[in-house]
């Protein structure tokens, strides 16, 4: 069959008959609709295209897709539809398939194929069944449908039952199609046998669209679990971090609806279909995956002198030692013949400013968020007025170098070197990523995830990109990094901090050229930080 210049296919040797260009009309139809159900996504839409198109071609008055359950042991109500009654249950009509359509058992409890039910028979022996009226076949039990006309005052008649077969040759599925309406007269007719061809070649393609789509789903589920096994292994590793995987995700989706729901302003035009929401979804839940390698003793340093364990206790050793040498020279000297009551009023003058050096060193161990420079320089002070011997036998300063480092960071718990270590995990996070195949539709993945460190003034980490160099996804990342780390309940260093705080600190942060100033003001607008806050947040935490 050559084509015309139109394109479409015509038979050679006589003029076309109204008859073949409808059939002509109906295979181009189903061409474009297998191309249609390819392309579909939607597991839901995709369902509910198949059963509507196979309803179309037919004129069939109702319909029901089944799906066979995993187990093969059972077929489960996904779409139902009848016209003239307005039924429709199921797919994108947010309708769950009511009680009343229970799943068919495809086997009897002895084992046996059930092939008294028509769907289930069609299911079991791979075959189509095409009834031209449900009351006077006497091959398969229609008394559920009997029951149902008696109840709704319908009148069931033709029935066309196809499975859907993949491209390995097993059911999937159950097309039933019901009541084939005659377009001219309106009468219910016969479904014929070429409605039959065609809803065959329709469930085959469907079979195979909807197995792709399955197995796309499965790859995804099994990409996510794998996702969700470094976030897991992050969180068995430090108690401080695996909640932050968790919730970046969630307040990066959050803000990012917000801003896809702007119709003005500088966000007027962007917008995120599924594809877009599921590539940002994916990098917020592997924006920390470098973490894996960041030293535990560095994620979870909790005060300053912490490493393996908190090296105050060495300090309280010492300085209990300096008290044990003070009471015993005091000792020395009243034997050696000096004023008893001198030298127990010198001794206790010299025990109350141990304890109080001791003191202070505890609470600068403590984390804070600046440390004055007189503090800095008490911490000197106190390694210089004091001497102890070391492991060696050594007459050493009370302090050691690294000790003096630790207790004089300005900020925080950690050292500049320490700090260096953590700030290496986006390095990590963007090498792992690279690492891996990323298909094209999850080709932004890398600069999402990698971004969220970096500042609008492009004084940021580890690129030094500038606000207009970053995608709007890795603007909102970074403010939802941001707050959520503001905000834990969980980190090792600091006490809970109100959301009036944290918003404080967020405003400044816009200002000053760190996060985006308008991604923030939508963050307020819309209340995008109340509403995570009263899903995530200690209700101590939110306040006026």
């Amino acid at each position: 069959m050559p084509g015309n210049a139109s394109g479409k296919i015509m038979p050679t040797g006589h003029e076309v008959t109204a008859l073949e260009a409808k059939l002509i009309e109906r295979f181009e139809y189903m061409n474009a609709i297998g191309v249609s159900l390819s392309g579909e996504h939607n597991i839901d839409r995709l369902l509910e295209n198949i059963l509507v198109v196979a309803k179309s071609i037919t004129c069939a008055d109702g319909g029901t897709l089944y799906r066979v359950h995993d187990d093969r042991k059972m077929l489960k109500f996904a779409i139902v539809r009848t016209d003239s009654m307005n039924i429709a249950y199921g797919g994108m009509t947010g309708n769950e398939v009511p009680s009343i359509f229970k799943d068919i058992h495809l086997y009897t409890e002895d084992g046996r194929p059930n092939d008294s039910l028509v769907a289930a028979y069609a299911a079991v022996r791979a075959e189509t069944v095409n009834i031209a009226d449900v009351y006077s076949d006497t091959n398969f039990d229609f008394s559920g449908t009997h029951a149902f006309d008696k109840a709704t005052g319908y009148h069931s008649q033709s029935f066309l039952t196809v499975p859907m077969k993949n491209h390995e040759d097993e059911v999937i599925g159950i097309l039933q199609l019901l009541n084939a309406i005659d377009p001219e007269t309106g009468a219910v007719r016969v479904f014929s046998i070429n409605d039959q061809r065609l809803v065959e070649s329709l469930a085959s393609q469907a079979a195979v669209a909807l197995d792709n789509r399955l197995l796309i789903k499965q790859m995804e589920e099994l990409f996510e679990s794998f996702i969700n096994v470094i976030n897991t292994a992050i969180d068995e590793k430090s108690p401080y971090t695996g909640r932050h995987c968790q919730h970046v995700p969630v307040l990066t989706m959050m803000l990012a609806d917000a801003v896809d729901a702007e119709s003005d302003g500088p966000f007027a035009d962007f917008r995120m279909c599924d594809q877009d929401r599921y590539e940002l979804r994916i990098a917020s839940l592997l924006h920390d995956c470098g973490k894996v390698t960041t030293p535990v003793h560095v994620v979870d340093k909790a005060t300053k002198l912490q490493t393996i364990f908190d090296r105050i206790h060495l300090l309280n050793t010492r300085f209990e030692i300096l008290r044990r040498d003070a009471e015993i020279e005091t000792l020395k000297a009243v034997l050696a013949g000096a004023n008893p009551e001198e030298e127990e009023l010198r001794l206790k003058k010299k025990l109350q400013q141990i304890d109080s050096d001791r003191a202070f060193l505890r609470y600068v161990n403590i984390g804070r968020e600046l440390m004055p420079r007189e503090d800095q320089e008490r911490v000197r002070k106190i390694s210089r007025q004091y001497r102890w011997k070391n492991e060696d036998g050594k007459d050493v300063d009370f302090l050691s170098e690294d000790e003096i480092e630790n207790l004089c960071i300005r900020s925080g718990t950690l050292t500049q070197a320490e700090r260096e270590i953590m700030n290496y995990h986006i390095i990590s996070t963007i090498k792992m990523l690279q690492a891996m195949p990323w298909p094209k539709r999850l080709g932004h993945v890398i600069e999402f995830a990698g971004g969220h460190h970096e500042r609008i003034d492009g004084r940021g980490y580890p690129k030094g990109l500038t606000g207009d160099q970053m995608s709007v996804q890795a603007r909102i990342m970074m403010i939802a990094d941001i707050f959520e780390a503001m905000t834990a309940r969980d980190r090792p260093y600091k006490k809970l901090m109100k959301l009036s705080e944290v918003l404080r600190l967020l405003s400044n942060l816009s200002r000053n050229g760190h996060i985006d100033p308008d991604l923030f003001d939508i963050f307020i607008k819309r209340k995008v930080y109340l509403d995570y806050a009263q899903r995530y947040l200690d209700p101590s935490q939110i306040d006026a």
